[in-house]
């Protein structure tokens, strides 16, 4: 999907040493387009060096954080130039990839799902990542680092997108799970509760703990996963060209509900 000129795509709000960016796509429920991860990076590089902030929190406006990647930007994208081979997907990935590890290495904590240091969930919100349903792949294989392989395999092999909040919490995918109408404010007040922290023993605590995730390996599954999934992405598997056959043909929606029929 093209983003419509002029408006920003993230939101840059200071509440006292607390930086929110907030995803600004509600009508495609914050759907991450190119333009957006780009909007993204340049607001994390500011907080990076702004001593005001000191903790940041990632919100969506509208009534979901974050739909995942804009499916239609893609379908666009395959339309105009065909579809990509594994050296161009790889390509591609590796920089998505890079990206999120920007919310890794940030140098404060930055609070809101799978990539972040912390996450608050509303007790009706619903996670996921169904990409197997359609052919796809993981494209930050993160989850096993958080819950474990036993877990995230069920999640991942099965596609499964409809965790609820509360076993969400159980299985450590989430940090707190709060009323919706308490979401921002329970966000704030731990963002709050962080900020006042030294500095600098908050970035370097944050990163003693990463780096035990990366003597660990961290950095290089992540980098292994990329090869892995630009082959699944290049490989137009039977489900994939069926599902890009009816989003071309139908639209987007019919495609997902296609895709979602076989499982419910």
């Amino acid at each position: 999907m093209t983003d419509m000129p002029g408006g920003p795509l993230i939101l840059e709000e200071d509440i006292g040493p607390v930086r929110r960016l907030t995803l600004n796509r509600p009508e495609v429920l914050n759907a991450i387009s190119g333009a957006m991860v780009q909007e993204l990076s340049a607001a994390l590089a500011r907080a990076a060096t702004d001593d005001g902030a000191r903790v940041v929190v990632l919100l969506g406006s509208g009534r979901a954080f974050c739909a995942g990647y804009d499916l239609k930007e893609e379908a666009e994208h395959r339309a105009e130039h065909g579809p990509l081979d594994v050296a161009a997907w790889r390509e591609e990935l590796a920089h998505d990839v890079a990206r999120m590890l920007e919310i890794f290495d940030h140098p404060k904590p930055v609070n809101l799902m799978m990539m972040c240091d912390l996450a608050v969930a509303a007790e009706d919100a619903v996670f996921g990542e169904p990409e197997i349903r359609f052919g796809s792949g993981v494209v930050t294989m993160v989850m096993p680092w958080l819950i474990g392989a036993r877990r995230a395999k069920e999640l991942l092999l099965t596609g499964e997108d409809r965790i609820g909040a509360d076993e969400a919490l159980r299985i450590g995918l989430v940090n707190r799970v709060v009323p919706r109408e308490q979401l921002e404010e329970e966000t704030l007040a731990l963002a709050k509760k962080i900020a006042v922290m030294d500095p600098v023993a908050l970035s370097l605590t944050k990163r003693s703990i990463n780096r035990s995730l990366e003597v660990a390996g961290f950095r290089e599954a992540l980098a292994a996963n990329v090869d892995l999934d630009a082959i699944i992405e290049a490989a137009e598997v039977p489900e994939r060209r069926e599902f890009n056959r009816i989003r071309e043909e139908q639209g987007l929606k019919a495609a997902i509900r296609w895709r979602d029929e076989r499982f419910r």
